[in-house]
């Protein structure tokens, strides 16, 4: 893979964490006004249209996108991710956006410490290590035991369970399916489960609000493109460190929009678990070499 591919690769990255940080930051906005459910319903409504749309343009159609030699365990993943996405919103109102991103970072680990148990991969001594010091940093976010424990610090860690049994069981149907059916399968089941959810839970929205929800749905379609458009050009691993830069430009948006502060604790464990993170990543790499 050319030089040129992988320059790209990272710009697309750095653009595509950049969106979905900004989309976290309106996320955060609208669901501090209106239900979770609602918000996260619209917004998958917009992502349905956008895979259909791409599946239909695709070699096959929708059939060929929507055939799958797993569709249980397709249907719970979709069903999985929106569920996760839920968690997240709503750790945003309660926590903000610095303190939820600099714990739910962690899913890399988690994904690390799974991959064993639940696909059969090896997981040598020093990434067991690394996951360890990865979560000594989520306990330095949390203080347990040197401040009041708030229970609600404890959402954007279940977050992150959830998005890493996620990410393992997308690496798991793919010995079976197409990305292409994952991604078939993932926007059009997420917007069944969720409308069967937020439909229970609608409310009147103000038009200047409405501007927002489209804004949203935009930027969760274009966030989406540019990380297909990352992978086509770049390898994951090569481009994949840089989207840590999500805790950066989310917590920029908590502090200067929404008057969050960064405390010592949660700089210092962030730090903590993105060098924990890029060690694990890098051992990934390397070990096949």
């Amino acid at each position: 893979m050319s030089a040129q591919n992988i320059r790209l690769g990272i710009w697309l990255m750095v653009a595509t964490t950049f969106v979905f940080s900004v989309q976290d930051g309106v996320s955060r906005h609208l669901a501090g006004q209106y239900n979770t459910y609602m918000v996260v319903m619209i917004r998958y409504w917009f992502f349905a249209a956008f895979v259909i749309a791409i599946a239909a343009r695709s070699n096959g159609g929708l059939r060929k996108a929507a055939r799958s030699r797993k569709p249980l365990l397709q249907a719970f993943r979709a069903l999985l991710l929106v569920a996760e996405i839920c968690v997240t919103v709503q750790s945003f109102v309660l926590l903000g956006l610095t303190e939820t991103h600099a714990i739910f970072i962690s899913y890399p680990l988690l994904i690390a410490a799974l991959s064993g148990p639940i696909l059969g991969e090896t997981v040598g001594w020093r990434r067991w290590i690394a996951v360890a010091i990865g979560f000594v940093g989520v306990l330095i976010i949390l203080q347990p035991g040197l401040t009041v424990f708030q229970p609600a610090a404890i959402i954007p860690l279940i977050a992150a369970f959830m998005f890493a049994l996620y990410g393992l069981l997308t690496r798991y149907v793919a010995r079976y399916d197409s990305t292409a059916t994952s991604f078939f399968w993932t926007g059009t089941v997420g917007a069944i489960g969720i409308t069967a959810v937020g439909l229970w839970f609608w409310e009147p929205m103000s038009g200047g609000d409405w501007i927002w929800m489209g804004a949203l749905c935009l930027l969760a379609v274009l966030g989406h493109w540019l990380l297909i458009k990352c992978y086509e050009v770049a390898e994951a691993s090569a481009v994949q460190p840089f989207a840590y830069l999500q805790l950066v430009f989310a917590s920029s948006i908590g502090i200067f929009f929404f008057g969050e502060t960064l405390r010592w604790n949660v700089a210092l464990g962030g730090a903590v678990v993105v060098l924990a993170g890029l060690f694990t990543l890098w051992r990934t790499r390397t070990k096949p070499a």
